[in-house]
C-alpha cells in the first residue's frame, strides 16, 4: 500500500481524517503563496489553493504517494475573508458576517499515480446578530486566530451559527465525504 501524506500541518484535518479512519503516514506542510490573484473568487481561490499545495508536495515526494490538500476559504459575496492573524482581522471578518449569511469554500485536492482530482464543497451559513460583547468575548478566547474568516465553528462559534446548509466537516477544514470518494477514486483502500 502507498503512504498517504497529508500536505498541510493542521490537527483539525488530521483529527478529521481519523473520525473517517484514516491516519496519514506523514505529514508534509506546504509552503506556497496564499494570496489571492486579481478577480479570483472565494471558490476558485480554494480550489486553486488545495491543488497548488498538492502539486507542491508531490514535488518533493520522490516515491510513489497518495497526497492529500485542502485548504479552506470563507466568502461574503465576491469577498474574500483573511485567514485571521491578529485581533483586528477577527473583529473586522465577525461585524462583516454579523446578522448575514455567508459561504465556506473547501477544496480538497489529491496527487495519486492516477494523476491529479479534486473538489470544491460549498457551505452555506448564517451568523447571529453578534453583540459587541460578544465580539469581544471571541476575540478574547483566542480561537479566532489562524483561521479562515476569524472563527472556528467546532468551538465557541458553533452558538454564532443560525443554520448551515452543506458539510459541517467542510467548514472545519476538510470535506469527509468528499476526501474518501477521491481517495477510493484513485485506489488507495487505508
Amino acid at each position: 500500500m502507498l503512504p498517504l501524506i497529508l500536505a498541510s500541518a493542521s490537527p483539525r484535518r488530521v483529527d478529521l481524517l481519523a473520525q473517517i479512519g484514516l491516519k496519514p503516514d506523514r505529514i508534509l506542510p506546504s509552503d506556497i503563496d496564499e494570496t489571492p490573484l486579481k478577480a479570483e473568487t472565494p471558490r476558485e481561490l480554494a480550489g486553486r489553493l488545495s491543488r497548488a499545495k498538492a502539486e507542491a508536495v508531490a514535488a518533493l515526494v520522490t516515491e510513489p504517494a497518495y497526497i492529500l490538500a485542502a485548504d479552506t476559504v470563507v466568502g461574503v459575496g465576491r469577498r474574500i475573508l483573511p485567514k485571521a492573524e491578529t485581533d483586528a482581522e477577527v473583529r473586522a471578518c465577525l461585524e462583516l458576517m454579523s446578522g448575514r449569511s455567508h459561504r465556506v469554500y473547501t477544496g480538497v485536492a489529491l496527487v495519486s499515480p492516477k494523476g491529479l482530482s479534486a473538489r470544491v464543497v460549498e457551505t452555506r451559513l448564517q451568523f447571529k446578530r453578534l453583540s459587541a460583547e460578544e465580539i469581544d468575548a471571541y476575540i478574547a478566547s483566542g480561537e479566532g486566530l489562524g483561521k479562515a474568516g476569524g472563527y472556528g465553528i467546532q468551538g465557541r462559534a458553533s452558538a454564532f451559527v443560525i443554520h448551515l446548509i452543506g458539510s459541517f466537516p467542510s467548514v472545519v477544514g476538510l470535506p469527509t465525504y468528499e476526501t474518501l470518494q477521491l481517495l477510493r477514486g484513485a485506489g488507495y483502500t487505508g
